[in-house]
């Protein structure tokens, strides 16, 4: 249940500074080339977060490493609300997204240990609360910065929230998450080979999950622009409903998804999630557009848990490192490619920047493709055995 509430809290996070993005740029009077600027601090933080996060709680253990990483969070919020410039406001952004990278990776490896088996509906779940904090998080904090609550009120509040949570993790009980000491293979070549067998799927999964965050974040941030044609009202409600079958979706795969093959099924939500973008993007039809859009949230879904899980069921022993980097690949696809899509629409249009969100679902299957692939060569001579 921890776990599932620091999931809430990192995606109510996530979309708090969106959220609030006119009343801070009127603050501090910024424009959107500054807010830019802060978003792309906290993505970095956030990447190294979860990478450090899970190589660190192989040595120092889960508990500390998650109490640290909460308590970094914690108070990089009450920074951002407590902030008196601008340049402050920029260096709180490095503990906001270091903590909250911490958080992703190392509940994700919580998760993945906690249950051995079940994994798909135990990732698709906490993924959901994930899901609902960032729902809510423009909707409740709309409303309260037009009610006349002070933005600043609502992040310190945030802030505060947090800090029962970082006190929570340093008592609540939970796998260690150390690494254990293997002596070498002395039939593994100095390790070389065994090393090899850790790394090439590793690395695929890190490109899936990349691309597929990549693509899905480009879909989100720039829906509503691309379907200017229609009322601001209508474009919101697409975006919500992007969101709103991606929750869904994360609620029927946590019944479903362990009655199958996880990396067929995975395959499987990627394709339905790129044929659905192609027909959202090129019909002309703006009713059908909408619900191309909602399907394709739908499909998308399930894909970033059941990447995790997968990964999760190749590496048992080095669920923390895993996920970290996973949790890394992940932030570095929303770092590069949707921003790109600003330039690409002022040069070649937006139409065509859309178009590579499909281009990256593609990547995304071809490299759970030959993620597939690897099993048949273990069968066929390579190594089983992992080098510590």
């Amino acid at each position: 249940m921890l776990g599932c509430l620091a999931f809430v809290l990192i995606g109510w996070i996530g979309l708090l500074a969106p959220s609030l993005i006119r009343s801070i740029k009127d603050a501090f009077d910024q424009s959107d080339a500054g807010i830019g600027v802060w978003y792309f601090l906290f993505a970095s933080a956030y990447a190294a977060g979860s990478l450090g996060g899970g190589l660190a709680i192989e040595r120092l253990g889960r508990r500390r490493v998650l109490a640290l990483g909460t308590g970094a969070l914690a108070g990089g919020v009450l920074g951002l609300g407590l902030a008196p410039s601008w340049l402050v406001f920029l260096l709180a952004a490095l503990p906001t997204g270091l903590g909250s990278g911490v958080v992703d990776g190392g509940v994700n490896g919580l998760f993945l240990d906690l249950f051995r088996t079940g994994r798909g509906r135990a990732l698709n779940l906490l993924h959901v609360f994930f899901s609902l904090g960032a729902l809510s998080s423009p909707l409740i904090v709309g409303r309260l910065v037009e009610s006349g609550v002070a933005w600043q009120a609502v992040v310190v509040g945030t802030g505060v929230a947090a800090i029962p949570l970082a006190v929570l993790f340093t008592v609540v009980k939970m796998p260690g998450g150390h690494r254990e000491r293997r002596a070498a293979d002395p039939n593994a070549g100095a390790g070389g080979r065994a090393r090899g067998a850790i790394a090439l799927p590793l690395l695929l999964l890190g490109l899936a999950i990349g691309s597929y965050v990549a693509a899905g974040g480009g879909v989100s941030n720039w829906l509503v622009r691309f379907l200017e044609p229609a009322p601001v009202t209508l474009a919101t409600t697409a975006l919500g409903l992007y969101w709103a079958g991606l929750t869904v979706a994360r609620l029927v795969s946590a019944r479903i998804a362990d009655r199958f093959d996880h990396l067929r099924y995975t395959n499987a939500c990627v394709a339905v999630f790129a044929v659905a973008l192609v027909g959202a993007i090129l019909v002309p039809s703006l009713p059908v557009s909408i619900a191309l859009f909602g399907l394709a949230g739908f499909a998308s879904g399930p894909i970033y848990p059941m990447i995790v899980v997968i990964a999760g069921e190749r590496y048992p022993d080095r669920t923390a490192a895993v996920s970290g980097f996973l949790s890394g690949a992940a932030v570095a696809g929303s770092i590069v490619y949707p921003p790109i899509m600003g330039f690409l629409s002022v040069t070649v249009g937006l139409t065509v920047a859309m178009l590579g969100n499909v281009v990256l679902a593609v990547a995304c299957a071809a490299a759970l493709l030959l993620v597939g692939r690897r099993p048949s060569e273990r069968r066929a001579g390579a190594p089983e055995t992992v080098a510590g």
